[in-house]
């Protein structure tokens, strides 16, 4: 197994689905950074050689936010929502779905601790 970026990327696989393992590189930019490279996308992740895997790696340091950068983002972005009292902070605070989904038929998964739902009762 290869490893980017700190990542275990799966050797036995395309080398473009292979970078798709690592948070924040999807098929689109894996194909960017297999043609910025030269390399051939349809060869396996363990064929890769020491010095691609370190050329891919300076390429996703510098070009691309990825990884730990992208998720301390994310959450910073979430973080910054829920401080200013928006809607969305507030549905992200009760863990209630923020992009407008319905919530009287689905919505059922939740993160953590399990929550009750008010509404339908069971018939005595």
């Amino acid at each position: 197994m290869p490893r980017v970026i700190g990542i275990d990327i799966p050797g036995n696989k395309r080398l473009i689905i292979s970078l798709t393992y690592i948070y924040g590189v999807g098929p689109k930019v894996a194909a960017e950074l297999v043609e910025k490279l030269r390399l051939d996308a349809s060869m396996r992740a363990h064929q890769l050689t020491e010095d691609d895997i370190g050329r891919i790696n300076s390429l996703l340091q510098t070009e691309y936010t990825v990884e730990g950068d992208l998720r301390r983002q994310v959450q910073n972005n979430i973080k910054r929502l829920i401080s200013i009292h928006s809607y969305r902070g507030l549905r992200h605070r009760s863990g209630l779905p923020v992009r407008g989904q319905r919530t009287s038929s689905n919505a059922r998964t939740r993160k953590g601790k399990k929550k009750t739902m008010a509404g339908k009762k069971k018939p005595a």
